[in-house]
């Protein structure tokens, strides 16, 4: 979940002589986790704009509930002068640069192709399935949590739009036949590093706000997130940087525009333009931005603004 300059970090990374990053999570996590299965999956198939994986350090645990074996770290490469979007995005929206939105989205088509292509690690990649109830229930949870845990003004203005927030996730419901992929599952710019290579995206543990979800989902899910993560770069400028809340809405609607036709455009360069349905990507655009009012009223009322803002540019 992404939350901007307020991330509070849950796992604790050590740079090694500036050549490897080992990050060590806290707690240890049961296995199976998804960040080493995808590592090997993307090795693989030869993706290589990441932090290059080099091991996954375990241990094997004895408790009352029978052996079992935990991850402990993940060891990577270390990647120089790398920052992440909530540093390096932001200073875009409040210089007004574009030019990098293409990149990213080019670097997310990369990446579905990647996970849609077969590996020993996941043999059988793409699931030509329609989508199953859970979604549409769980979007319907994320509002109804949502419309719960705000209060206030904002809380007045949510509940207003309430039905057409509902409307917004409907055809999650309805959805045909659709093409299901390993999807990274957090993807948002701050997953996005600028380094002196260029971008790598990292963190492949899955959202830690959701539970119990099939890894397999629509690609539509991932570029939501990554989009909506554009429009909350827009909200921080506004409030971190006194960026002119007009010329920063005319940046995020620029961004995402250049972001999803690039996007679009390098599926349709691997053959596998199928992987986007459009019809879904609005509607995981909502659900994310209620997850972001959950975790806000939850964790981070400062954050609250941040997602409250990008609903109002889309529901005004």
């Amino acid at each position: 979940m992404e939350r901007g300059f307020d991330a509070d970090q849950t796992n604790h990374s050590v740079i090694v002589d500036e050549r490897v990053v080992v990050k060590w999570l806290t707690p240890p996590a049961p296995l199976p986790q998804p960040a080493p299965e995808m590592f090997a999956h993307l090795t693989e198939v030869g993706f290589t704009a990441t932090a290059t994986p080099y091991a996954a350090v375990t241990r094997r645990e004895n408790g009352d509930g029978g052996d079992g074996e935990v991850l402990l770290a993940l060891v990577t490469a270390y990647l120089p002068d790398a920052s992440d979007g909530w540093e390096w995005c932001v200073d875009e929206a409040a210089g007004g640069g574009t030019a990098f939105a293409a990149e990213l989205g080019t670097l997310a088509a990369d990446l579905h192709a990647a996970l849609a292509t077969p590996s020993s690690a996941v043999p059988g990649p793409v699931r030509h399935a329609p989508i199953s109830p859970e979604p549409h229930g769980r979007a319907l949870a994320a509002l109804e949590e949502a419309l719960a845990l705000t209060g206030g003004e904002d809380g007045d203005w949510l509940a207003a739009r309430a039905g057409a927030l509902r409307a917004g996730l409907a055809p999650l419901a309805g959805a045909g036949p659709t093409p299901l992929i390993r999807i990274h599952g957090d993807l948002h710019v701050g997953q996005i590093l600028r380094w002196r290579g260029g971008y790598a995206v990292i963190d492949f543990d899955g959202n830690p706000t959701v539970t119990g979800a099939d890894p397999f989902q629509p690609a539509a899910r991932d570029l939501a997130q990554l989009t909506t993560s554009v429009d909350h770069v827009a909200q921080v400028a506004i409030r971190r940087r006194g960026a002119d809340p007009a010329a920063a809405g005319a940046w995020a609607t620029a961004a995402r525009t250049a972001l999803e036709a690039a996007y679009r455009a390098r599926l349709a360069e691997h053959g596998r333009p199928d992987l986007l349905d459009d019809s879904l990507l609005r509607p995981f655009e909502i659900e994310q931005e209620c997850r972001e009012l959950v975790y806000a009223a939850r964790h981070l009322p400062r954050w609250r603004y941040a997602p409250m803002g990008v609903l109002r540019s889309w529901y005004g």
